[in-house]
């Protein structure tokens, strides 16, 4: 584990990574989910494409890294835009797991693979608006000692920068961007995912103009038992792409 020091916006955040394979000369960059930790993907992936440098980093907040102020997903982009500019990476492929996704995409490499990736906006369930309005009503009352109650299972346990930070990112709607990336998109997917459900995959390979979608057995986390399939699908695919 390294750590790089990074100056965004008058703050400090110090960003935890790990380079496998330094010796190689592209660059696969790997960004975890909400609430998750680049040790996470670096046991599903490190094993596999031995042909690529690859960087797992701690996205701020997260694992071993700091976060000094609330974010966007846009500040997470620009802080892990820093942060490779340190480390001079290249934007060969990136891939990103549900939160993560929406940082690769911003990020505009040549290869984007999404997996279980979040970025379009779902409407929220009769039961989340009924908890909505509680809290909204019991507020004024004094009576937010209550809120863990009211908050959802990846916003307990936050400090006030990251719950924050959760509120401003959980409803974001990335569709445009999805359209306008004109790279090659990978998009792997869980069929019995609930976080990010499989037609959110199928809005999303609709929007992006040159993807194709895989679907497997499993849940949100499905890649942790289909990694080696995947990573052969990202070897054929970036193969593929510099033969034209």
């Amino acid at each position: 584990m390294a750590l790089k020091t990074i100056q965004y916006k008058q703050h400090t955040f110090d960003i935890s990574y790990e380079i496998i394979n330094p010796q190689e000369k592209v660059d696969l960059i790997v960004l975890h989910g909400w609430g998750s930790n680049k040790n996470l993907m670096k046991q599903s992936f490190s094993k596999y494409m031995n042909g690529f440098r690859h960087i797992y980093i701690d996205l701020p907040g997260f694992g071993n890294s700091t976060a000094s102020m609330a974010m966007t997903t846009a500040d997470v982009a620009e802080i892990m835009r820093l942060l490779l500019r340190e480390l001079n990476a290249s934007y060969d492929i990136i891939l990103g797991h549900s939160f993560g996704g929406k940082v690769a995409l911003l990020l505009e490499p040549e290869v984007l693979v999404l997996v279980a990736s979040a970025g379009i906006k779902r409407a929220k369930s009769l039961k989340v608006k009924s908890k909505i309005a509680l809290f909204k009503l019991l507020k004024p009352l004094g009576l937010t000692k209550f809120r863990s109650l009211f908050v959802a299972e990846d916003a307990k346990e936050l400090n006030a920068f990251m719950y924050q930070t959760f509120k401003n990112v959980v409803d974001e709607d990335f569709s445009d961007y999805f359209k306008a990336y004109e790279g090659e998109a990978l998009l792997f997917w869980g069929k019995d995912d609930t976080a990010t459900p499989l037609d959110s995959a199928q809005k999303m390979a609709a929007l992006l103009p040159h993807s194709k979608l895989e679907v497997y057995d499993g849940d949100h986390y499905f890649f942790m038992q289909h990694a080696a399939d995947i990573s052969q699908k990202i070897e054929q695919n970036f193969l593929k792409r510099l033969e034209h």
